[in-house]
């Protein structure tokens, strides 16, 4: 794939929504332990979710799978805090699994999408908390946090502001990054 069909797919995420999205070499993209932390101490999603910790990769699989990949995409969406909010996530989530395998389909078997925060597939309790298989195990796919990858850090290496929310009303940036080949 060129560079130039990549820049088709990242147009492609902008015009299904997304407010941006650039090239990146997964090379780039950071790893680091306190991220899973962060999720353990701090986050009431821990150990309730099959893409949360305990469950998703460790910071050392991520690296070892970011490291197996020459290209990725990484994407932003910013999300002001409206009552819609959760809808439009659940949207910007499904748009970007859906590219995944739009690019699977056009031949880039190695396709893969990491996304932001805790899945909501289920639109409330996931059937982890009641012993059950998953329900949506070919759409879930972890976080990059959850796996250990600093988002700040990355996104700030591909050249996206992000800082951190000063109020529950700022306007939300989120990131997923679409590994290619």
């Amino acid at each position: 794939m060129s560079g130039a069909e990549l820049d088709a797919y990242c147009q492609l995420a902008i015009d299904s929504g997304a407010t941006g999205a650039r090239q990146v070499q997964p090379a780039s993209v950071t790893t680091a332990p306190w991220v899973r932390w962060k999720c353990q101490f701090g986050c009431t999603g821990y150990n309730r979710s099959y893409t949360c910790p305990p469950d998703s990769p460790t910071p050392e699989q991520t690296r070892a799978m970011l490291d197996s990949y020459r290209r990725g995409i990484l994407v932003h969406t910013q999300a002001p805090h409206t009552p819609d909010i959760l809808e439009r996530r659940a949207a910007s989530r499904k748009m970007l699994v859906d590219l995944e395998a739009k690019m699977f389909l056009d031949g880039y078997y190695k396709a893969f999408v990491l996304l932001s925060g805790s899945c909501a597939l289920c639109g409330g309790e996931c059937a982890k908390v009641r012993g059950e298989p998953c329900k949506n195990g070919l759409r879930v796919r972890p976080s990059m946090e959850a796996c250990g990858i600093d988002v700040y850090r990355t996104a700030r290496n591909s050249g996206f502001p992000v800082n951190v929310l000063q109020t529950r009303t700022d306007t939300r940036n989120y990131f997923a990054l679409l590994l290619v080949d």
